[in-house]
């Protein structure tokens, strides 16, 4: 008897994350609290979009917070503040997170929501294109990142990165939401779903996995997200 007859075959490749098990990881990964479920519908009633992260994503964000002692924080593309409260829960006391924010209204509903969080002290509301609101930081103070999470229009997103990693400390992680692009990027070159973030999204991937700065992995979490470690 062969050992394929008394043994599972053991997989060469990932398991493909099937609905029933990406409920499974939400319902034991998730760090998702109450008034977090709150933040969201009350966004929705506020009319902003629901294209927050999933919920099986907050764990995994606080743990690559704590893993690295990420202490200040840059988030590009905040939308209603979700994606922000759960990493500022994760920081340590003295811990800053700086929020980038487009849309006014946006803008307005995360800082009422970080009042009555009681994070108004560590979420800073950068209102404005990520681009100049960044660029600004950089020119008015020495800050160095420890984490920059990237979630915000997506042909920028390669723009954003060569912004912020000179200020990126050694051992700093970059994390770029959507790494997936809703599960086109494997055919960037034909797709005709919003073609031009798919390939945008392709090109930030694979400047992630080339550049001689940054190690990097793709984790098929919600939409995917690829993470990249400053090495050098």
């Amino acid at each position: 008897m062969s050992n394929s007859d008394t043994f599972p075959r053991m997989a060469t490749r990932s398991t493909y994350l099937t609905d029933e098990l990406n409920d499974y990881i939400t319902s034991r990964f998730s760090s998702e609290s109450e008034d977090l479920r709150t933040l969201n519908e009350e966004a929705i009633a506020a009319g902003i979009p629901a294209i927050s992260i999933s919920p099986e994503q907050t764990s995994f964000l606080q743990i690559m917070v704590r893993s690295i002692g990420a202490r200040t924080i840059l988030e590009i593309g905040s939308l209603a503040g979700y994606s922000a409260v759960v990493m500022a829960r994760a920081l340590p006391s003295g811990g800053m997170l700086y929020a980038c924010e487009y849309e006014p209204v946006h803008a307005d509903f995360i800082r009422r929501k970080t009042q009555e969080l009681g994070l108004s002290n560590v979420i800073n509301v950068l209102e404005g294109p990520a681009l100049t609101t960044i660029a600004d930081l950089l020119a008015s103070s020495t800050v160095k990142f420890d984490l920059v999470f990237i979630d915000a229009d997506k042909v920028n997103y390669s723009a954003y990165f060569d912004l912020v990693l000179p200020r990126l400390r050694i051992g700093g992680l970059i994390i770029g939401d959507n790494a997936l692009a809703w599960g086109e990027v494997a055919r960037s070159a034909t797709t005709e779903f919003e073609p031009h973030n798919v390939k945008a999204l392709d090109a930030f991937n694979t400047r992630m996995s080339s550049h001689p700065q940054i190690q990097s992995t793709l984790v098929p979490l919600g939409d995917g997200m690829v993470v990249g470690i400053k090495i050098a």
